[in-house]
């Protein structure tokens, strides 16, 4: 698991938007609770945010160099396509 949050070196910022306490978002609150704490360990320099508010689509953002942004909707996924998803965002490179 640790090669996959390995974040390319033009990676900014993460930031996961997600709601507290709907269902839509307990794959992402499931999937922070378990790999937060290992891409925090191999990324300690990155910030990695989590922005909670009621009713909020979960979303992951990605910012690299001269603040080029992606997204991509978690809504649906299950636990293990979150991981696929955040694991290809993390290791893309923007120039």
């Amino acid at each position: 698991m640790a090669a996959k949050y390995a974040f390319t070196s033009g990676l900014r910022e993460v930031r996961f938007h997600l709601c507290h306490s709907s269902p839509a978002s307990d794959a992402a609150r499931s999937f922070l609770k378990r790999a937060y704490p290992t891409m925090k360990k191999h990324n300690p320099h990155i910030p990695i945010l989590i922005r909670e508010a009621t009713d909020t689509e979960p979303k992951i953002w990605t910012r690299y160099g001269r603040g080029k942004e992606r997204s991509e909707s978690l809504s649906g996924l299950s636990d293990k396509e979150i991981e696929d998803r955040v694991t290809s965002l993390v290791k893309t490179e923007l120039s």
